[in-house]
């Protein structure tokens, strides 16, 4: 089930993520062995297979220097079901908050939500004749004995069917079944049933009930309950996306699902707790906050060290589950964490700040670059847009001199600085800028544009 990572070697994994992130490549070093270390675990001998545990990631660095990029794109390449939690929302058990465990049970609904959307696009072509059936009994019912088939309450054009007369219904259906598959008949309307919601959302109370038994419950009553069919009037083309999705579901086995997405969440699923430095006690004290903090690090500590979940899916075991945690740390270390905790982080990796040569190639080379979404933006309005080189070597200038002067959020800063930069033209277009245009960003505009950005040193304006 790891075979999407199966050709991948540590340098070819780190080449996929300089596609996305600049620099920072002593992290992508550590993540690209890390992921890779799974393939290897799943393929080593079974005797020491489940002795063999991940090494957890420690990443320390300012926020917005691809930290959770990094993390978000790892998990991509190995096409795992990933989940982002902030450890600064826990609260110790007995505090308002939520429950560490969560993250486990929000990592295994998106690898449930991963596997039924594979299992759905290998039922799909399947599925898809079901539905066009469903879509000729509602234009064209057959007819059982020259009569129509009981029950069936769809649009019926009379005059091509007429009654007792088997073969023309079949040629007729025939007919339109060709006309429906050609696309000639997507803006004509028919009545269908679908399925709804047997029960509105409901909330169970009672002492000491936790997350995973209230969800068992919910799901567990809603099983008791009957289903219910309404009937819709729908175009062909809206018939056909809502019934594809209800009869793929119908042609998978959830047991199997079910199975599946608990096997990838606990081989290689990876979990990312960011602001880690939230929870770690600057102090000895032993008192206030701190005991709180400690408490966090302390419910944290056996999720990550290895423990079993009840989740609504089932029982799932966090051994293999890799961790990736981070923080700034500018007022606690790594080493305020507790010492269990610390050594459940054994790599330790700390990402550079951001240079204007770094913002300057972030502008450039990433597949996802902020230039090249204002660009496919602007596309759309058949408007071309392009960059000068001198512009973006300026963007950057101005970008890492505001961080300079106020406050390092590293990349971050280019979002505010391209749409003080943009939002002109994006207002301008299609009324003032017509299709066609072809507008390109000059050293000139940027300097005229954001001259007041550098020269105002509050800049509270443009502080995200």
């Amino acid at each position: 089930m790891l075979d999407s990572i199966e050709h991948l070697t540590p340098a070819q994994i780190v080449a996929e993520l300089d596609k996305y992130i600049i620099g920072q490549q002593d992290a992508k070093r550590n993540v690209a062995i890390a992921l890779r270390n799974r393939w290897r675990r799943m393929n080593a001998d079974e005797s020491i297979r489940r002795e063999i545990v991940p090494n957890n990631i420690l990443m320390i660095g300012a926020t917005g220097v691809g930290k959770t990029e990094i993390a978000r794109r790892l998990a991509k390449i190995a096409d795992a079901p990933f989940t982002k939690v902030e450890a600064s929302k826990f609260t110790e058990v007995g505090y308002v908050g939520r429950d560490v465990e969560s993250m486990v049970r929000d990592l295994v609904e998106q690898s449930v939500n991963m596997v039924k959307t594979k299992k759905k696009e290998e039922v799909k072509q399947k599925a898809a004749e079901v539905v066009e059936d469903i879509i000729l009994d509602a234009l064209i019912p057959p007819i059982q004995g020259g009569r129509s088939t009981p029950g069936y309450s769809g649009n019926s054009d009379p005059n091509a069917m007429p009654d007792n007369d088997y073969e023309l219904n079949e040629r007729t259906r025939e007919k339109f079944r060709e006309k429906i598959r050609n696309g000639e008949l997507e803006d004509r309307k028919i009545e269908i049933r679908i399925q709804q919601s047997s029960m509105p959302g409901m909330g169970v109370m009672g002492p000491g009930m936790d997350e995973a038994s209230m969800m068992n419950i919910q799901e567990m009553i809603s099983g008791m309950m009957p289903k219910k069919t309404k009937k819709r009037k729908v175009t062909i083309a809206e018939a056909r996306k809502i019934l594809l999705e209800e009869e793929a579901a119908k042609l998978i086995d959830m047991d199997e699902v079910k199975e599946e997405a608990i096997f990838k969440a606990e081989n290689s699923g990876v979990i990312f707790i960011d602001e880690i430095d939230k929870v770690a006690s600057s102090s000895k004290k032993g008192s206030g906050p701190d005991v709180s903090r400690e408490g966090v690090q302390r419910d944290l500590l056996p999720i990550v060290e290895g423990s079993t979940v009840n989740t609504k899916y089932g029982v799932i075991n966090t051994d293999h589950i890799l961790f990736i945690a981070a923080g700034a740390f500018h007022v606690a270390k790594p080493s305020d964490l507790i010492p269990e905790l610390q050594g459940r982080f054994p790599i330790r990796v700390e990402l550079q700040s951001l240079t204007k040569e770094d913002f300057y190639q972030i502008l450039k080379f990433p597949k996802n670059a902020l230039t090249k979404q204002y660009v496919a933006l602007l596309a759309a309005e058949d408007v071309e847009l392009s960059f000068a080189d001198e512009a973006l070597d300026e963007i950057a200038s101005i970008a890492y001199e505001v961080n300079s002067e106020v406050e390092n959020i590293g990349a971050r800063r280019l979002h505010t600085v391209m749409s003080r930069l943009l939002n002109d033209i994006l207002f301008d277009v299609p009324d003032k800028i017509g299709a066609n245009a072809h507008i390109v960003v000059t050293r000139e505009m940027v300097l005229e544009r954001l001259s007041d950005m550098v020269k105002n040193r509050d800049l509270s304006q443009y502080i995200l």
